[in-house]
């Protein structure tokens, strides 16, 4: 009853659900089983094996068309979550909302999930889905996917795609498509406005018009997320590799008011704008290359111009610069909770490289040599370099310190010497022949 009032409120109709999907041959999209993970075709064989229908879907088969390594295998499958999780020794049901099955295989994990009904989700007065654990057939979980290209399914044993809805085509065309109308799609779940965001920047394709259109008025509804899974979103985006053009993006969209109110403030003033961008960019690259990035620095890069503007403002105010400091960073990553909630972890790194800015400062005795033995010392050098590299503080600070890091004793105290109590370089003295003291002149001995 609720959902016919819902779909008569918001004009909503179903798509007819398409029985006759393209099966496309190896020979035409050229993905072959050797590039797929062998524990995935492991769990889909078993699957089959026992009768059930199953295949690789999604991410994985859309980023091996494009020739992306995928960095996860998802298996969907007819077999219900208990009928899966009784297959496989190593395995567990996780999730309320959408239940799924993790199976384990040495380090890897498969995440197996059973076709959705068309359709019969509950929802919330917004068109939120509530709970989606009605089952149904492959047809029907194809229309339940978001966008076309991840509704792409693949079956390793015959090595064919099955495509209900021109998902390879649209690859093929650089274009994004939702899977239905898009205001309703989006209406079930406001995350896919973000999802689109992200996959347009990462895969360079262009969102189709009709599905870009409705975003900026219903931006609104990211209030209705839970905090806890818009930042699960905002990382992927951010950790994305392309963390500089989706935030150019969700400007663009009016979507960061649902995600980085604080950018508004930001991004305008040069210094600011500047250090956030070397931040995106240097986080971008160590993606590409495949190296570690830490979810904790780029949050405290984004969130740090603000922090500096009131830090400042309670200094000027007559606060001492410590706790000045510490309830400038409480007061912002409060605001912030308000929409993503940030983890305690990850808050408290957060807070710890912030915390040890203003130890930088200080360039004399025992100081510097402690501060280089804290072990998150690299981190804050690289976020102090970022600040010089921005034009916040004199490039020469994080030049010292990375000298001081690097050199031996001896260079230590020559550096030490090179600055004085406040930090700032010393400048060598001449040392000037000492006049006597008339007054104190002894006087000369009497000739013999």
């Amino acid at each position: 009853m609720i959902r016919k009032l819902l779909r008569k409120v918001f004009n909503y109709r179903a798509a007819p659900v398409s029985t006759e999907p393209a099966r496309i041959p190896v020979s035409q999209h050229g993905i072959r089983r050797d590039r797929v993970s062998p524990k995935a075709i492991k769990v889909c064989a078993t699957l089959q094996d026992r009768g059930y229908q199953a295949y690789i879907v999604g991410g994985a088969i859309r980023d091996l068309l494009i020739g992306h390594p995928p960095k996860d295998f998802d298996v969907a499958t007819s077999a219900t979550p208990e009928e899966v999780r009784a297959l496989f020794r190593r395995s567990r049901i996780i999730g309320r909302r959408f239940k799924i099955v993790h199976v384990v295989h040495g380090l890897e994990t498969i995440e197996v999930s059973t076709f959705r009904a068309a359709h019969t989700a509950e929802t919330d007065w917004h068109g939120r889905v509530l709970d989606d654990n009605s089952y149904g057939t492959l047809a029907e979980d194809a229309i339940r996917r978001d966008f076309t290209v991840n509704a792409l399914y693949y079956d390793p044993l015959t090595e064919t795609i099955v495509d209900y809805h021109h998902g390879v085509a649209d690859l093929q065309q650089k274009t994004l498509r939702v899977i239905g109308e898009p205001r309703a799609r989006y209406r079930e779940d406001p995350v896919r406005m973000l999802r689109a965001v992200r996959l347009a920047a990462k895969l360079g394709l262009i969102i189709d018009p009709a599905a870009r259109t409705p975003i900026r008025d219903m931006a609104i509804l990211l209030e209705n997320v839970p905090a806890a899974r818009l930042f699960d979103e905002t990382l992927k985006l951010l950790m994305s590799g392309n963390a500089v053009r989706c935030i150019g993006q969700l400007r663009e969209e009016g979507l960061h008011h649902g995600l980085l109110p604080l950018l508004d403030i930001v991004l305008g003033q040069p210094v600011a704008e500047r250090f956030i961008w070397l931040a995106l960019e240097n986080t971008d690259a160590r993606v590409r290359a495949d190296k570690s990035v830490s979810p904790s620095f780029l949050f405290a890069a984004l969130l740090w111009p603000e922090v500096s503007r009131k830090w400042k403002e309670r200094q000027a105010a007559g606060e001492s610069p410590y706790p000045a400091l510490f309830d400038s960073m409480d007061e912002v990553l409060a605001a912030q909770a308000q929409r993503l909630a940030i983890t305690r972890r990850i808050a408290g790194d957060i807070k710890e490289l912030w915390g040890l800015q203003p130890r930088f400062d200080k360039r004399v005795g025992r100081a510097p040599y402690r501060l280089i033995e804290h072990p998150k010392f690299r981190a804050a050098w690289d976020f102090l370099s970022l600040r010089a590299q921005a034009g916040g503080i004199p490039e020469e600070i994080a030049t010292w310190w990375n000298r001081f890091a690097h050199s031996k004793q001896s260079e230590r105290e020559e550096l030490l010497r090179s600055v004085s109590e406040n930090g700032v370089p010393t400048r060598k003295r001449r040392r000037s022949r000492r006049k006597p003291d008339s007054a104190n002149t002894p006087e000369p001995l009497p000739a013999s």
